[in-house]
């Protein structure tokens, strides 16, 4: 980082003072260095800041390589479409962690022929592509996913410690597959109503900041549901230091939260913290090169807060009645704020950032002993944690806060419980009418819950089933059926094909000839099914999707923390390190005057 902050800082000075390396007298026609005029600059800029004269010559010569070489670049990408990239790669697969890693390649090839040549020349063999901060599909051509000449490809690796023993290709498929399951797991909770037994069938419910359930339309909510899937998922493996794998997992839900409103991603704060992880993640894996993304992501993240908990969150107090805990999402934020100023060589900022980082430490770092005495009292970590960030470290008070938070969360499990028995039994009784459970359920849903209204709404979808039914009988007459059996067909599937098209006889044969006279399960699900169907009994799913289901949505469920607050109970381990790297870097140029 020292090296970038310095480049940093020369790049702005250079550019002040209209210096082109890349041009006479620095750099000669055969691009060789004019030595004298170099050693000049360096003796210039050195005492500004605060470097030795032959740092500042390395480091300008190495600007100086880095401009000519970007101007061959452009000519050949000129000349003849061949764009240079440069490729952020795994840490231990850099051999010189200083040296850039570059790739010469068109742009208008799929993104899955870069995929390969990245693994054959690195010996990657499972991988994905990143581009400010979105991943690149591997059958799309790179040009049409916005990689242009120049451009910084971030190369992330996809194995996995559990995946070993396995075949290669295998793994590949496997961390796919992973993605896959995730989001198929949540769409299958999102699409749950709160209806089933909560003791045998899990379900999902958006709350706000004290536990209390959101009302969202009904697309944004299952779209919030699968992001915050996926947020879970990443945040479960950066716990586990897995940081490639989370951030596949993070950007994936960022593109889910992109599906969600405004003005609810500016209503909860779930967004903010997926941008302080996504650029976490970037930390961790020394890819701080992606910096205008970063950056991008941290002034989202702030914005987020402002309007969430209100300029001096004064929101938040008014919710919650203390700002404490929140306070970890802050020190992180200011953290990594103050770690981009400092690599693009705004010391200034980044000292302030940093004193930010140092006062809200102070705040949030926990006496020992106190958390001691807090576990002695039966409340765990975590509680008392959270309970002496919230009261400034008062004992006394952490310890009431602890149990007025477990008598607030039990009532609301107790309420939503209330809720829920009741919504059962109403689906009880109208089930008892003959109407199917699916049917039910939605007709409360549509009606909050009032059983007279359900009740009329199935009545009345009943009745236009019953028509529907009636009219039917015309366009799957026994005449036309026998016709289509004269003809071969089977009476079974020639119904089914008189149904689908509307009893027109010559496009139920021209359907019938075209597959074969065997109509696929495709096909017979193709009748456009009304808003509520008919009463009747409802037909179980097969087992073996049953059985799949659940295995997804249990899979899913082991990475959700069961407490809400789980994502604000941060240790401050990592933060500690990163601010004593900070402190060395910022009062590193001060020691060089020494």
């Amino acid at each position: 980082m020292a090296q970038q902050n310095m480049e940093a800082k020369l790049k702005n000075l250079l550019k002040q003072d209209k210096v082109q390396l890349w041009n006479p007298p620095y750099t000669s026609e055969d691009n060789q260095p004019g030595q004298q005029q170099l050693q000049e600059l360096a003796e210039h800029y050195a005492p500004l800041l605060c470097l030795s004269v032959s740092e500042v010559g390395h480091s300008l010569e190495v600007i100086r390589v880095q401009a000519v070489n970007r101007g061959k670049e452009n000519k050949v990408f000129r000349e003849t479409s061949v764009a240079t990239l440069e490729l952020l790669l795994p840490r231990d697969i850099k051999k010189d962690p200083k040296s850039k890693n570059f790739l010469e390649t068109r742009l208008d090839i799929p993104t899955q022929d870069l995929v390969d040549r990245i693994r054959h020349e690195f010996q990657l063999k499972h991988l994905k592509l990143i581009l400010n901060g979105k991943t690149l599909s591997p059958d799309v051509r790179l040009d049409e996913q916005g990689v242009k000449n120049h451009s910084k490809i971030m190369v992330l690796r996809l194995s996995d410690s559990e995946w070993t023993q396995q075949a290669s290709e295998d793994k590949l498929k496997n961390q796919n597959e992973s993605l896959h399951r995730t989001q198929k797991g949540f769409q299958i909770l999102s699409e749950r109503d709160g209806s089933e037994d909560p003791e045998t069938t899990p379900f999902l419910e958006i709350t706000d900041q004290k536990g209390n359930p959101l009302k969202i339309p009904s697309q944004e909510k299952k779209a919030l549901i699968v992001a915050m899937g996926f947020h879970e998922k990443g945040r479960s493996l950066m716990k586990r230091k897995q940081y490639d794998d989370a951030l596949c997992h993070l950007l994936q839900a960022d593109q889910h939260f992109s599906k969600c409103g405004s003005v609810l991603l500016s209503s909860v704060d779930n967004y903010a913290v997926l941008q302080l992880d996504i650029v976490w993640c970037y930390r961790a894996l020394e890819a701080l090169s992606c910096l205008e993304d970063g950056k991008m992501r941290l002034q989202r993240a702030e914005q987020c807060f402002l309007q969430c908990y209100g300029e001096q969150q004064q929101r938040l107090m008014m919710i919650k009645g203390n700002t404490g805990r929140e306070e970890v999402l802050f020190l992180r934020l200011y953290l990594l704020q103050s770690l981009l100023f400092y690599i693009e060589g705004n010391d200034a900022q980044a000292r302030q950032q940093l004193s930010k980082v140092e006062t809200l430490y102070g705040r949030l770092c926990l006496d020992s002993e106190k958390m001691a005495e807090l576990m002695a009292l039966g409340f765990s970590e975590r509680e008392a944690r959270l309970g002496l960030r919230a009261c400034n470290g008062d004992l006394q008070e952490a310890a009431a806060q602890i149990i007025n938070r477990r008598q607030e969360r039990e009532e609301l499990k107790q309420r939503e419980r209330r809720k829920r028995q009741s919504r059962m039994e109403a689906i009880a009784a109208l089930t008892e009418l003959g109407f199917s459970r699916r049917d039910t359920a939605r007709a409360l849903h549509e009606t909050s819950g009032n059983v007279d209204r359900a009740y009329e709404i199935l009545l009345d979808c009943s009745q236009a089933a019953q028509l529907t039914s009636n009219n039917t009988e015309g366009v799957v007459s026994p005449e036309k059926v026998e016709q289509l059996s004269y003809l071969g067909f089977e009476r079974t599937v020639s119904e089914a094909a008189l149904k689908l098209t509307g009893g027109d006889i010559q496009s139920a044969t021209q359907l019938l000839l075209d597959n074969q006279g065997i109509l696929s399960p495709d096909f017979l699900s193709m009748s456009p099914p009304s808003s509520l169907s008919s009463p009747s009994t409802e037909e179980p799913s097969t087992s073996s999707t049953s059985t799949e289901d659940s295995e997804l949505v249990n899979e899913v469920l082991e990475d959700i923390s069961r407490h809400e607050e789980d994502y604000l109970d941060v240790t401050l381990e990592e933060e500690s390190e990163l601010i004593d790297t900070m402190k060395t870097y910022l009062h590193w140029g001060d020691v060089q005057t020494m």
